[in-house]
């Protein structure tokens, strides 16, 4: 217990903290209902302020995509035999028909010799057996030759025009053989890594000579959520979908295509629908297995209201904008105007219940309260202007401006 010399010093100090500190009165913060600073006689706020602007606003869907080839083949050989010659280089742009490999033809070479000279012998087998047919059918009329010599003869006929059929399949055979050593490019595109050089021994199961990607056009692969599969049905039944993609690199271009295919079904397990868009490739700017940022225009709001999305204040029950109202000396006096946000777009939301040109708060309505009077200018450049951040709101119904409001 303190002394009685003590006890003077101690009530002493006690005053001198009561009396800084306002005990028994009132703080010096406001409290939670009282006006802010700009309301009644206060100074104005300083605020960025945006007018409704009324334009046709393109509804875009987001999603990630992958660069794939249209097409894209594994050139093996369809023969056993040893690689005469290489016609091309690793990398290289190919047209379609452009000779790739060469291999040691000499045996097809000859199988084809062989299968021609059958069928000249055929030929000239046929021929004969017609002139003796001729002359068994005139001995036949003069009563010199039996019946059954006259069949005999018309039978061996027979035979050597199906063997003259059996010849020239066998001869077209030997010309395909020889064609298998001439390896082409299936179609238009790039080679990759050649993976044989002139006297390997290639077979038809063994590894892939090379492969050739078609490089232009290409397709770009995304999936969206099921959900927006009505909207894009809409907009491809209307004409071509336009669809525009950006590289994962800095200052990359936005490159434009169009929607060329939707999945017969929607994978049930992620509850996405696979799509793919065609783009030119001209300058090689899209390489298969690329990753790219892929924008999707499903609809066209015509006449749209919009304002920065970040005017847009949400409260309790509604969401609402501070609207600028009669002018003041200084600025205006603002007001609440309920909206109804329909779609947010590019960091701009489409609402509706005001009308064009209409003028609101754009930056700074942590710090307006309704009755305020504000300035327009660039927030956070004097005493009571406002930090650049995302605002937050209240709901018209609460004029005070409390903490914890969510700005949309």
């Amino acid at each position: 217990m303190p002394t009685p010399t003590l006890r003077p010093l101690l009530i002493a100090t006690v005053l001198i903290a009561c009396t800084q500190s306002g005990c028994g009165g009132s703080s010096g913060s406001a409290a939670p209902g009282a006006p802010a600073k700009g309301a009644g006689g206060g100074a104005p706020v300083t605020v960025a302020v945006a007018a409704v602007a009324q334009r046709d606003l393109a509804v875009q869907t987001i999603a990630n995509g992958s660069v794939v080839s249209m097409q894209s083949t594994d050139i093996r050989a369809q023969t056993t035999s040893t690689v005469k010659a290489l016609h091309i280089a690793e990398g290289q742009q190919v047209a379609k028909g452009d000779l790739l490999v060469t291999l040691d033809a000499r045996t097809e070479e000859a199988n084809l010799k062989r299968a021609e000279a059958q069928v000249l012998k055929t030929k000239s087998d046929l021929a004969n057996a017609e002139r003796n047919l001729a002359r068994q059918k005139d001995l036949f009329d003069k009563k010199f030759i039996a019946q059954a010599a006259l069949d005999t003869a018309s039978t061996q006929l027979d035979v050597l025009k199906g063997q003259l059929a059996v010849d020239q399949a066998a001869l077209e055979a030997a010309r395909v053989s020889l064609s298998l050593t001439e390896i082409r490019a299936p179609f238009a595109g790039r080679t990759g890594s050649i993976a044989v050089r002139p006297g390997a021994v290639v077979q038809p199961n063994s590894t892939p000579m090379l492969s050739v990607t078609q490089m232009d056009p290409i397709y770009v692969a995304f999936a969206l959520p099921e959900r927006e599969l009505p909207a894009i049905q809409r907009a491809q039944a209307a004409g071509s979908v336009p669809v525009s993609i950006t590289l994962n690199a800095p200052g990359s271009p936005v490159l434009a295509g169009k929607l060329a295919f939707i999945e017969n079904s929607v994978d049930s397990g992620a509850g996405t629908i696979a799509m793919k868009a065609v783009f030119s490739n001209k300058e090689r700017q899209l390489w298969p297995g690329m990753f790219v940022n892929v924008s999707l225009t499903t609809r066209v709001i015509p006449g749209a209201l919009v304002l920065p999305v970040q005017a847009v204040q949400t409260g309790p029950e509604r969401q609402f904008v501070f609207v600028l109202d009669e002018a003041v000396d200084g600025g205006h006096k603002v007001k609440v105007q309920p909206v109804k946000v329909e779609v947010t777009q590019g960091g701009l939301a489409v609402l509706s219940g005001l009308a064009a040109g209409t003028r609101v708060v754009a930056e700074g309505a942590q710090n307006v309260r309704v009755g305020n009077v504000v300035r327009e200018g660039k927030p956070g450049g004097g005493k009571d202007a406002a930090p650049k951040t995302a605002a937050t709101g209240t709901s018209p119904s609460d004029p005070p401006h409390p903490a914890g409001g969510k700005t949309r």
